[in-house]
C-alpha cells in the first residue's frame, strides 16, 4: 500500500530486524485507512468477504443511526458502523464506518483489531453516552451469519 504510515512502519520494521535483533514483518490485514469525504469512511482489518473466505463462519454486527448530536441539532447525518467477527474465537476481525469522524474512529479500533480483541471485550467496555462510539460496544447481537460464504 503507498500510504505514507505504511511506509513508516515497513521502515521501523527493518530497523527492528536489522539493528535491534528483533525479527519484525508487517501485519498488512490490519491497517486503518480513511477517505476523507462526505461522509468519512474508515475501515481497517478484514472486510466481510475476504473474512467469508478465510474463515467458517463469521458475525456481522451493524448499526444504521443517525447519531444525538444530529438529531438534538435538527442535521440529517447518519452513520453506519459494522464489526466482522469470527463466530468461532469471537474474534474481531474487521470494523468499518461511515460518517463523521470516522477516520478518528477507526484509528482507536485499529488497536482492538490488531491486539485481537473479541467481541466480548468489546461488550464488556462501558459506552461513553452520549456518543456515535457508544453504538460499538451496544451491538449485542448479529444483524447476520455468513457461513461457508452464504448468508444465514
Amino acid at each position: 500500500m503507498q500510504l505514507t504510515p505504511v511506509a513508516i512502519h515497513e521502515a521501523m520494521c527493518l530497523i527492528d530486524t536489522i539493528y535491534r535483533d528483533k525479527p519484525t514483518k508487517p501485519d498488512y490485514d490490519t491497517i486503518a485507512t480513511a477517505v476523507f469525504s462526505q461522509p468519512e469512511l474508515g475501515v481497517v482489518g478484514l472486510t466481510e468477504c475476504v473474512a467469508a473466505e478465510r474463515f467458517e463462519e463469521i458475525e456481522i454486527y451493524r448499526a444504521a443511526f443517525r447519531p444525538m448530536k444530529n438529531t438534538l441539532s435538527g442535521r440529517d447525518g447518519r452513520m453506519l458502523m459494522k464489526l466482522v467477527v469470527d463466530a468461532k474465537s469471537r474474534r474481531v476481525l474487521g470494523a468499518h464506518v461511515l460518517g463523521h469522524d470516522a477516520g478518528e474512529l477507526v484509528q482507536i479500533l485499529a488497536i482492538t483489531v490488531k491486539a485481537g480483541l473479541t467481541k466480548e471485550a468489546f461488550d464488556a467496555t462501558m459506552a461513553v453516552h452520549p456518543t456515535a462510539a457508544e453504538e460499538l460496544v451496544t451491538m449485542y447481537t448479529p444483524s447476520y451469519r455468513v457461513k461457508g460464504g452464504e448468508r444465514v
